[in-house]
């Protein structure tokens, strides 16, 4: 938190893998699911919630609206919020983009408002449209109370950025045991350059969409034999609450039981001892080896004009190669999701442009298409 505001829980609730009521359809988010999560999560005192223009198509902003802004005073909750920069090509677009946003939240201020996913190209064209203008001036008229960005590039764009652009308040990061070395996210090094800066760090993908949640057998027994009561989620999670810079950590939480264990082991937080932080290292290393394509599952990829369901297919690839099931289940979950296939791809690459992880996309549809689809057999 900045200086003179009050401290609160580590943990926030990212939404933007809320339950379905139709697995094929991301903006059917089930609000009767979601309310008994939103109501565990602020009974144990938990108040931050992020959101951004694009998740679950539109409809996580109103879903907000509806479990949380129509429930609780205004003062029980902070809100994130997002100018999607991947969309967003000319200055007039913003303040439409800004007023939705406002109308689909249902609120008269915005605690915490983002450039959202930043890269050097997306950066180049928010200078250029004066995008870094249009949050502050959104400040300075109290429609938004804290201004920043989340950020997908290298520490030397992100160090461009900070160094031009100071009246940024927070950096939005990657950061889990993971990525911490990893040399396309470069989460240590994004960190140490938000710590140079002073600016605090919101903590983005602790469990890398879920990577860290289902860990290779080997290191979930060197996990139980360190901490036995310790859930395997909660590895992440803690990982990147200890730094001690880190204000926030977004857990996108799906299920009832995930709101339960993160609230659990987040509402006393005790950072990580030496022990756990060098079995977290040598857990990422180890896990980096079984990973065939490194995608989250965040969706930005959405909106493939040949209809394929690039995470869920890449899902499936990754659990086939970490041999969590067989090839015969790997083609027939592959079949059942019943959408575009990998094979009818046409390369334009559109997906790639979005992607926050720089996944050579087009590269790996083609290798999941070669080993899932019936007639590669």
């Amino acid at each position: 938190m900045q200086k003179g505001e009050c401290s609160v829980k580590k943990l926030g609730f990212g939404l933007m893998r809320l339950p379905l009521k139709d697995a094929k359809n991301a903006a059917s988010i089930d609000l009767d699911a979601v309310r008994p999560m939103v109501d565990l999560f602020m009974e144990r005192g938990f108040t931050y919630y992020d959101t951004a223009y694009v998740y679950h198509n539109g409809a996580s902003e109103t879903a907000f609206r509806e479990v949380v802004v129509k429930r609780y005073p205004r003062h029980a909750f902070t809100i994130t919020d997002k100018l999607p920069m991947a969309i967003i090509h000319k200055a007039e677009e913003m303040e439409p983009i800004f007023q939705k946003s406002m109308q689909r939240l249902g609120v008269d201020y915005i605690d915490y408002y983002w450039l959202h996913a930043l890269t050097r190209e997306s950066y180049e064209r928010a200078q250029r449209i004066g995008a870094f203008e249009f949050v502050r001036a959104k400040k300075d008229a109290g429609k938004v109370r804290h201004i920043g960005l989340s950020f997908h590039d290298s520490a030397e764009v992100l160090e461009q950025i900070l160094n031009a652009h100071p009246e940024m308040e927070y950096v939005q990061l990657q950061l889990n045991y993971l990525d911490w070395e990893d040399e396309e996210v470069q989460a240590r090094e994004c960190y140490e350059v938000c710590v140079r800066h002073g600016k605090p760090v919101i903590v983005m993908e602790p469990l890398r969409g879920g990577a860290l949640a289902d860990v290779p057998a080997q290191v979930e027994q060197r996990f139980r034999a360190c901490a036995p009561s310790a859930s395997v989620p909660s590895w992440g999670i803690r990982f990147a609450a200890s730094h001690e810079h880190v204000m926030m950590v977004l857990s996108g939480m799906s299920t009832l039981e995930q709101v339960r264990d993160n609230t659990g082991y987040m509402q006393d937080f005790i950072p990580m001892n030496e022990q756990e932080m060098c079995l977290a290292y040598e857990a990422g290393r180890k896990i980096r080896t079984t990973i065939a394509v490194p995608c989250t599952g965040c969706h930005y990829c959405d909106g493939c004009p040949q209809d394929i369901s690039i995470p869920e297919y890449f899902s499936i690839y990754n659990e086939w190669k970490r041999m969590n099931f067989s090839k015969s289940e790997a083609m027939k979950k592959y079949r059942n999701l019943q959408r575009g296939l990998a094979s009818a791809c046409i390369a334009c690459r559109q997906c790639e442009t979005r992607c926050p992880q720089h996944i050579g996309i087009v590269d790996a549809l083609q290798q999941v298409a070669q080993q899932l689809e019936e007639k590669y057999k």
